[in-house]
């Protein structure tokens, strides 16, 4: 987002706690800062002058709070997720908790903080995006509910259950039942769906689904990424008591997560490409860009052999 700023001419000034900068990047200001501590460089953002603003990485309630004295009541674009949906609780539950598709008007999620207890890195106890979709309503902030999000320069690196198995040689791979429908999109054309919210003052205050309009099953985005990688392996089926904990997302799932976004089509004008575009261009960069460390082990083997074995 901050490229596509950057390249049409946008003044851009980036709050970052700098554990994270691509190097090299395009040429902005940044200031570095937890935003906890935004208070501390109030007089930097006043001489920025900021005429619009978009908050990232809101996490807490608590983090809002921190910077809403600090910021200007400006057009202001949130990003969420959709994990703020009752349907999302139902891939915990084992129970199908919604009905789809899931509109902007769909139930929202009753117990809060998801993650708590779940031991997750870098996601905060109170982490709720519900609490942060509550603190920006009041100041008239759009609010985008983000997918299943894939592409470079993923840390969740979500293609690589398939691409580790493939760089490590596997031609059969095991996984459940695959028919999990979760709504992905890729980070380019998410991009430009918060760039369009930024531009349209239509937009303010409301909420939109970002995501891809079309929905393969779980076991169809795996054959896409073999299939991208120019890899020949085959998918073979196991029972889900037996997958090993990184192919778990192909079990036969309660609940869906199929939402819909004609709003944000209707209102923004936005148009996402295609699946099989976006995996396409997602693996070509993580096969050239593979993740830090060792990427297949002898316990990684046992695993698959053993599931395999139970086909």
């Amino acid at each position: 987002m901050v490229e596509r700023l950057h390249a049409r001419g946008d003044e851009v000034l980036v709050v970052s706690r700098g554990r994270s900068v691509p190097d090299p990047w395009v040429p902005v200001r940044q200031l570095w800062a937890d935003r906890h501590d935004l208070a501390e460089h109030a007089d930097k953002i006043r001489a920025f002058a900021p005429e619009a603003v978009l908050d990232s990485c809101a996490l807490t309630g608590a983090a809002v709070d921190a910077v809403l004295p600090v910021l200007p009541e400006v057009p202001t674009v949130v990003l969420s997720s959709q994990d703020v949906y009752q349907a999302f609780a139902g891939l915990g539950s084992g129970r199908c908790e919604a009905p789809l598709p899931l509109t902007e008007e769909s139930e929202p999620r009753v117990q809060r903080y998801p993650h708590r207890g779940s031991g997750l890195p870098d996601v905060p106890e109170d982490y709720d995006k519900l609490d942060v979709e509550e603190r920006w309503r009041p100041r008239g902030a759009t609010v985008l509910r983000l997918p299943l999000i894939y592409g470079p320069h993923d840390w969740q690196r979500r293609e690589d259950a398939v691409l580790r198995r493939l760089r490590a040689g596997c031609r059969r791979i095991p996984i459940g039942a695959g028919n999990l429908l979760w709504t992905r999109g890729h980070v380019d054309d998410i991009a430009t769906g918060v760039l369009a919210a930024l531009d349209t003052r239509a937009a303010d205050g409301r909420t939109f689904n970002l995501g891809e309009t079309e929905t393969w099953p779980v076991s169809t985005w795996f054959t896409q990424i073999i299939e991208a990688a120019g890899a020949e392996a085959e998918l073979v089926r196991v029972p889900d008591t037996a997958l090993p904990p990184d192919l778990t997302l192909t079990a036969a799932p309660a609940q869906h997560l199929l939402v819909s976004v004609a709003r944000a089509q209707a209102v923004l004008g936005w148009a996402p490409g295609t699946p099989a575009e976006g995996v396409a261009r997602s693996v070509r960069w993580h096969l050239d860009n593979p993740p830090d460390g060792p990427a297949w082990t002898d316990a990684d083997t046992a695993a698959d052999d053993a599931a395999l074995a139970r086909a």
